[in-house]
């Protein structure tokens, strides 16, 4: 067994195992990293950091652009279950990152959100529950918008107050489950807009390539993010 300590950081964490592991990456487009044509956001500059080191890591970018915590929910365990490698072997660990999408007005800047809060704390409390009975989770939040380029493609109004509202949710949920979670919106708000914007591309919605280099310093720096100690198992 090797056992593995959630409190260091993403970097550090896995160069304790004399095993390669094999990490799944589910969510959204922060997963997939649209926006960075360069590097290819930030979990590709991870799979390529890891790639370099000794055990070479495993990490599958399972990140869809557009899904809600209830899309993620609908395909998490089939696509899981897919990417361990050996007969009989499941991946170890699973990092996530949603909800962004389920929080912007619909139609009008006053509209009904895209997931109305009680759906999506259900959502995300079932997807949590999902991906902790497959292995160890760890959680990145989702980064705060420019909202003076709303509405994204002319109809969905993300703001501050509505992401802040949804990442709420989240982070208690993931405090109840003891699941590390890197609060970046309240990471980057403490930066400033200004510095918020530079790192954005122009739909003031996704990171740019500075912004996900920005991100990918933040996670390898998440030991200073997180106050847990919880110890977790893997074969």
């Amino acid at each position: 067994m090797t056992t593995l300590n959630l409190q260091k950081t993403p970097a550090n964490l896995f160069c304790h195992s004399p095993h390669p592991l094999k990490v799944t990456a589910f969510g959204d487009s922060l997963i997939y990293g649209y926006g960075d044509p360069i590097n290819g956001g930030w979990v590709e500059q991870l799979r390529r950091q890891w790639m370099a080191t000794e055990p070479s890591h495993v990490l599958y970018n399972l990140g869809v652009r557009g899904d809600t915590a209830a899309m993620v929910n609908q395909r998490l365990e089939q696509e899981f279950l897919l990417r361990g490698e050996l007969r009989n072997k499941r991946p170890d660990l699973m990092i996530l990152s949603v909800g962004v999408n389920d929080s912007p007005r619909v139609g009008k800047r006053l509209g009904r959100n895209m997931t109305d809060c009680d759906r999506f704390t259900l959502e995300i409390v079932n997807l949590l529950d999902k991906a902790q009975s497959l292995c160890p989770v760890m959680f990145v939040g989702m980064v705060p918008v420019d909202e003076l380029k709303m509405p994204f493609l002319g109809c969905m109004h993300f703001n501050h107050e509505d992401q802040f509202r949804y990442k709420e949710i989240t982070k208690s949920a993931c405090q109840v489950r003891d699941i590390p979670y890197l609060d970046v919106f309240d990471l980057w708000q403490e930066r400033g807009q200004d510095w918020i914007c530079d790192r954005l591309c122009e739909d003031g919605l996704h990171p740019n390539s500075e912004g996900y280099s920005a991100l990918f310093q933040d996670i390898l720096h998440w030991q200073s993010q997180i106050q847990l100690e919880q110890l977790v198992s893997i074969s």
